[in-house]
């Protein structure tokens, strides 16, 4: 069974960290590009950032720039959001999403073009209090 399970999600005080998990299991981790998404009420998905397992090659936001890092334990088949210098508008329930196509999560995070993807996880909830 396919699963990509997010971890690390929590309630801090704006300027707080917090470092996501995402544990993928059920298909062969190598050659995926994985990404963040998040989704606050009210508003449109936004792509965070994502790696590629492949190579490393990382792409962020610009909302989340110098803030966030993304990063890959390809042994474990996980990748992790550390999220520093955490605002109120940070808030938002965190979802990752694994394809092998590294353009799609380009468009998303990049362009704001939200994409398809081959395998999605439930997500975990990060609210940041002023």
């Amino acid at each position: 069974e396919v699963q990509l399970v997010e971890s690390g999600g929590g309630l801090v005080q704006a300027g707080g960290s917090l470092r996501l998990s995402c544990a993928a299991s059920g298909f062969t981790f190598d050659g995926y590009v994985i990404g963040w998404f998040r989704q606050a009420p009210g508003k449109e998905r936004e792509g965070v950032s994502c790696i590629s397992s492949s190579d490393g090659s990382t792409v962020y936001a610009d909302s989340v720039k110098g803030r966030f890092t993304i990063s890959s334990d390809n042994a474990k088949n996980t990748v992790y959001l550390q999220m520093n210098s955490l605002k109120p508008e940070d808030t938002a329930l965190y979802f990752c999403a694994a394809d092998v196509r590294f353009y799609k999560f380009y468009a998303a995070v990049v362009g704001g073009r939200d994409q398809t993807y081959e395998y999605w996880g439930q997500g975990t909830q990060v609210t940041v209090s002023s």
